[in-house]
């Protein structure tokens, strides 16, 4: 089979395109023919070894994957040929084939292609575990998403809206911000035009965010903490500005907010059944149209560095796929 290759750290370009052996199912697992790879912010890091997960090279990039079931291992039930499935796999998902623990397979509901469904689990499930069980949000709440046209957030913006919170998006353009709105965001402010704490002070009549979700870091996190209400959340979930932000800390005492981490990866490997469940409401979400994964752009396994990069130079619009089929 063909597989992306990271041989060396470096960046995007750097990576190559080899035959490789095909997997073999172990016990309790099974081999998917991989039909679409979604790119997410760990590729970028991993590639260039800056991930706290660090796997031995050669590695194949990639942590979220569907496709279609086409060997099951020794001790495998509830998975069978030809299920169409999606699944976390860390990384190798950039390859025709990949083995995965058959308890981590997610059968794809009628409907939906399986390059939507490469789009699904990473942004929805980490933005629905960051609000539901992190923030606790509740109907009627304010919620500000930073980088809200990204994959993750924009996920987020679809989720507050769903749970019934009042959802401003703010992103660093226009038509990035028009997406937001066709994906549920009520308010949006543009942060590279517009000051952040002025327009969310605006927005809410000088009351702040009760939750604010934070995957950038960088210089939007400081005027963001300022702009959360009391008895705030302040979701820490990554950092695609590349900076990790100093906070000081007498922000969080004079707000009486909490500025709470979110490890959406840690939490799935924790607590499998919490997780199951989350995941069993996203997919009920997906079904009945509330909930759907955006793909702004795809590219074919040959061209993989290319779609790292358009999430690395902040490009991408919801979420960017590579297709091998």
């Amino acid at each position: 089979m063909r597989a992306v290759l990271c041989k060396e750290y470096g960046p995007p370009s750097s990576l190559v395109v080899e035959d490789v052996p095909d997997p073999e199912p172990g016990p309790a697992q099974v081999v998917v023919d991989v039909h679409g790879c979604g790119v997410n912010f760990p590729d970028v890091l991993m590639i260039e070894d800056k991930y706290q997960f660090k796997p031995p090279l050669p590695f194949s990039p990639g942590g979220e994957v569907a496709g279609v079931v086409s060997a099951v291992g020794d001790g495998v039930t509830g998975v069978a040929l030809g299920d169409r499935v999606l699944a976390s796999t860390g990384w190798g998902g950039m390859a025709e084939k990949v083995a995965v623990p058959a308890a981590s397979v997610v059968p794809v509901p009628p409907g939906p292609d399986l390059v939507e469904a490469a789009a699904f689990l990473f942004g929805h499930g980490t933005s629905h575990y960051a609000l539901r069980d992190r923030a606790r949000l509740r109907e009627g709440e304010t919620l500000l998403v930073l980088g809200a046209a990204g994959g993750v957030g924009l996920a987020a913006v679809e989720i507050g809206a769903v749970m019934g919170a009042r959802v401003i998006a703010a992103a660093s353009s226009d038509d990035k911000l028009a997406l937001c709105r066709e994906r549920g965001a009520h308010e949006t402010v543009n942060y590279a035009t517009e000051d952040l704490r002025a327009r969310v002070k605006d927005l809410t009549g000088g009351a702040g965010v009760d939750v604010c979700y934070d995957p950038v870091g960088g210089p939007y996190s400081e005027p963001a903490i300022r702009s959360m209400a009391w008895d705030g959340r302040y979701l820490v979930v990554g950092f695609a500005a590349g900076d990790i932000p100093r906070i000081p800390l007498n922000l969080v005492l004079l707000k009486s907010c909490q500025i709470v981490g979110v490890f959406w990866g840690a939490f799935a490997g924790r607590d499998p059944e919490a997780h199951r469940a989350n995941v069993a409401e996203l997919v009920g979400w997906w079904r009945d149209g509330r909930i759907r994964p955006h793909v702004s752009r795809t590219f074919p396994l040959e061209r993989a560095g290319e779609a790292i990069d358009e999430l690395a130079a902040r490009r991408a619009r919801g979420k960017v796929v590579v297709i091998t089929r």
